[in-house]
């Protein structure tokens, strides 16, 4: 068996995945600052911690940098396909985070030459789109937006900028209309899907996302054009359409909010972090430096399910059962003491674990382009608004309660009214 990181042993009780210790990750006191949890649990629990999702079901929170690491490139013992899951008998229908992991015919949950090709088919396709001609487009969307309320001296960035930026840039590359009512439930399917609030159906609303895209993967076998979706349908590797319409929904998923979380994120830090107050006015100095503090210690994808033990082994001192669940932290793995022990992120330093890590990462080019989107929408909001500051204390900013996403509920802010 294999073992990584601490040599301490936690004993597991028999027969059961892990201890009767574990901490709950649904209704946590910790929503609003995740860091004191990994924190906690890395101090009293070690690099690999037994967690409860949601209904009580047992699973594995993976915290240290070197153990995410170790997971995501050896996918020989911790794969993606879900179905190796050895508590499917405790799952209701309705779970409210079957859209994350049950199995689906997509590049997510395929593993070797199979996940090797789905992902090259990705992987040529966004190769495609000119990210000269996306930061101009984005930066025409971002006009747009900011013209819609410049006038009126105050703004609300998640929902008016952030959100609808990311959107309409995301569906545009795809080949989708960026307005109209279906394009807008679409997004909203998504935000439920990946970050169901109380009330929500995330399983009908995950439902909604793959009927939508069938219908855009028909029209564009019938009216192809220069867009994500036509070059996958024709790409060489000659994919079904039911496998580009579930590839569609990872790309769009893993792109849209994340993105739209990852500017607001990175707003908020140069609207209240003094390190860049000084840099905001015209805007690019800081835009880098705080774009890659937020991958570090605010990053939009907080916690990723995950992996599942091929075979019983050892990781972080733990026992590990085949069939176990593990969840990766990949927030925790970016603040692991082990590699910032003097609680300092190093400025340029790129070697996070944001976008994860091994054959199943982001596929290239996917960041560069979530880069673009972001550091447009971040530098052209400043250099159209270089007075733009908050307008609530920093202290009453809120995030959404959710351990999976890191973004905030809202980013009210005030500026000197533009008259266009």
């Amino acid at each position: 068996m294999t073992d990584i990181g601490s040599s301490a042993t936690h004993p597991t009780a028999p027969g059961c995945p892990v201890q009767h210790d574990a901490v709950s990750l649904s209704g946590l006191e910790y929503q609003q600052t995740p860091s004191q949890l990994y924190r906690e649990l890395r101090r009293e629990r070690g690099p690999v911690a037994p967690v409860l999702l949601d209904g009580d079901i047992p699973a594995w929170l993976i915290l240290g940098y070197a153990e995410v690491s170790y997971v995501t490139s050896h996918d020989e013992v911790f794969a993606r396909d879900s179905r190796r899951w050895n508590q499917w008998g405790a799952i209701p229908a309705d779970w409210p985070l079957l859209p994350f992991v049950g199995y689906q015919p997509s590049v997510l949950f395929t593993e070797g030459d199979e996940h090797r090709r789905r992902a090259g088919v990705i992987t040529d396709a966004l190769e495609g789109v000119d990210q000269f001609e996306l930061a101009q487009e984005c930066q025409h969307i971002a006009d747009q937006l900011i013209s819609s309320f410049a006038g009126s001296g105050q703004a609300e960035l998640v929902r008016d900028y952030a959100h609808a930026l990311a959107m309409r840039a995301v569906v545009q590359i795809c080949g989708m209309p960026t307005s109209g009512s279906d394009t807008q439930q679409l997004v909203d399917d998504l935000r439920m899907s990946l970050d169901a609030a109380e009330g929500d159906d995330p399983v009908a609303a995950y439902t909604r996302v793959g009927e939508r895209l069938r219908q855009l993967v028909a029209d564009k076998r019938q009216r192809p054009g220069p867009d994500v979706t036509s070059r996958m349908l024709l790409n060489s590797a000659d994919l079904t359409d039911e496998e580009i319409v579930q590839d569609l929904i990872s790309v769009i998923a893993a792109a849209q909010q994340p993105t739209s979380n990852w500017i607001c994120n990175t707003l908020r830090l140069l609207l209240t972090d003094e390190r860049f107050a000084v840099n905001v006015s015209g805007g690019r100095l800081s835009v880098g430096d705080a774009l890659n503090e937020v991958l570090w210690l605010d990053t939009p994808t907080q916690n990723f399910i995950g992996r599942w033990a091929v075979r019983d082994t050892q990781l972080g001192g733990r026992l590990i059962r085949a069939g176990d669940c593990l969840v990766l932290g990949l927030a925790a793995a970016n603040t692991d003491p082990q590699i910032w022990p003097h609680d300092h992120v190093g400025s340029g330093n790129s070697a996070h674990l944001s976008f994860s890590n091994g054959e199943h990462r982001c596929p290239y080019p996917a960041p560069l382009l979530a880069d673009v989107m972001a550091r447009t929408a971040v530098e052209t909001l400043l250099e159209r608004l270089p007075d733009l500051v908050l307008s609530v204390e920093p202290e009453e900013l809120v995030w959404r309660p959710s351990i999976w996403m890191r973004g905030l509920t809202s980013l009210p802010v005030q500026f000197t009214p533009v008259v266009m």
